[in-house]
């Protein structure tokens, strides 16, 4: 692989992920390779049950149906725990590796799901539309010179404002030591690790993107979530197997995104509706573990039924931009975003 091309692999099913990948050299404070990897929960994550409030009454009154058990929860502390389904996880957060964003969002919310996500892709303010998505204005404040390649998949996202070349899946080859879920997740894991692990160790920069669809559970969401929570833990586990073959998780951030949460009360079908706010994932190791932003006041949901925003999804872009990419967060977001304390330096 080109180390001036970035590119996209994806697949078509229920689970089908799409990645993107660019690379860039490393940014000069560091002299270093750095690897900055999105994962897209598409459809809206129900956070509640992902980041599980277990200790607030309110908790079960709101999800008598679809609750997750107090005693099923993998406890995190004394009010916080995580859904079951996320116990490959736990290596991670007992190594101090995983950090936790509760509340994670944007003022005056949109549940549309293509306009919330071109919110993200963008980091514009709701009532804004902008065309370039923020990684495209970081590439370009990187003075990269990209040739944009697509694999099996068109959706740009935050790399959206230039023109996409295709190249068959087929075109990834190569081989690692390290062993991938046997799903179109997984898949899609092992040609972006393949992929990252053609490019010079130490010397560039590379910036991937993941996707995995089926979060829209607007019905009989206990089975489906569960199953899709063991495929994203599932595939992280294995991608951090990979990154550490490949000597790069040291060097590696793991970001997940997704356009909105989902409804605090249960729906009448066994799931939840398009909500506001959710937890996100930051992973690597390079990160400091831990519960960031605020834990779901579940007594203070606003007229619709919603959570409070606590943190502002711009705030992990400063933070990605600026602690570990070395940009100018400002300027690339237009607007200065107070970055979080994830980051060891």
């Amino acid at each position: 692989m080109n180390r001036r091309e970035f590119l996209s692999i994806g697949g078509a099913c229920l689970c089908a992920p799409s990645a993107f990948a660019g690379v860039l050299p490393t940014a000069a404070r560091s002299g270093v390779g750095r690897t900055l990897i999105l994962v897209e929960l598409k459809g809206g994550n129900d956070g509640l049950n992902t980041v599980v409030p277990f200790a607030d009454p309110v908790y079960r009154l709101l999800r008598p149906t679809i609750g997750i058990a107090r005693e099923r929860v993998l406890q995190l502390d004394e009010r916080t725990g995580l859904h079951p389904s996320l116990e490959p996880l736990m290596p991670l957060w007992r190594d101090g590796q995983l950090a936790i964003v509760q509340g994670v969002g944007y003022a005056q919310p949109n549940l549309s799901h293509f306009r919330s996500m071109e919110i993200w892709n963008t980091a514009s303010r709701s009532d804004q539309y902008w065309r370039d998505g923020w990684l495209a204005r970081a590439l370009s404040a990187a003075g990269n010179a990209v040739d944009p390649i697509a694999i099996g998949s068109a959706e740009a996202g935050p790399f959206a404002s230039g023109p996409l070349r295709f190249i068959d899946d087929a075109d990834v080859r190569g081989t690692l030591k390290s062993r991938f879920p046997a799903n179109p997740f997984g898949a899609a894991i092992r040609s972006a690790m393949l992929l990252l692990a053609s490019a010079k160790p130490r010397r560039d920069l590379a910036v991937l993107r993941l996707t995995l669809n089926g979060f829209d559970t607007h019905q009989n969401q206990t089975r489906q979530h569960a199953m899709l929570l063991k495929t994203l833990s599932d595939g992280l586990l294995a991608m951090r197997r990979a990154l550490i073959e490949l000597g790069r998780w040291d060097e590696a951030l793991v970001l997940t995104c997704s356009e909105f949460g989902r409804s605090a009360r249960e729906n009448q079908s066994g799931g939840t509706e398009h909500g506001t706010v959710a937890p996100h994932f930051v992973a690597g190791g390079c990160v400091r573990g831990g519960l960031y932003g605020a834990a779901p006041q579940l007594a203070r949901l606003d007229g619709n039924g919603n959570l409070p925003l606590a943190i502002d999804f711009r705030q992990l872009y400063s933070t990605v931009l600026g602690a570990w990419l070395d940009l100018d967060a400002s300027a690339i977001l237009q607007q200065r975003f107070e970055p979080l304390p994830l980051i060891r330096t």
